[in-house]
């Protein structure tokens, strides 16, 4: 459950089609967060400071192609309220890996897919916990 300074949040961000950024508003909506349109309507701004996903080759076999690569996803954000900072910005960076055969090469895309989309979820509750506990 969110602290009551949360009661009208606005949620600062870049990019607001990102998986993190919609899977965070849905899950603040379910818990009984308003959503605001405008910083003015607030009673607090959580800002989306980086919101960023890729991934990483981890190992290559002998003829120099990628085997294993490991996908993540990394996120910084801060709450602010009542004009003071109620949260300072954390940072969090969640990875996983999967191996990768060319010959599968759209089951790897859609593999990829659901691993980012997990790692997604999983920074949204770690986030939903951090804001829980103010």
């Amino acid at each position: 459950m969110p602290p009551p300074a949360m009661e009208r949040t606005y949620i600062a961000t870049e990019d607001r089609y990102s998986l993190f950024y919609r899977d965070l508003r849905d899950e603040l909506s379910a818990a009984g967060v308003e959503l605001v349109d405008t910083p003015e309507q607030a009673t607090a701004t959580l800002s989306i400071l980086v919101d960023e996903t890729g991934q990483r080759v981890l190992s290559v076999s002998a003829r120099n192609v990628p085997t294993e690569y490991e996908v993540y996803y990394s996120v910084e954000y801060a709450l602010s309220g009542e004009g003071r900072s109620l949260l300072t910005p954390q940072f969090i960076t969640l990875t996983r890996d999967y191996t990768y055969d060319e010959t599968l090469v759209l089951g790897k895309a859609r593999e990829e897919q659901l691993l980012r989309e997990a790692i997604v979820q999983d920074l949204v509750r770690v986030v939903l916990r951090r804001l829980s506990s103010l």
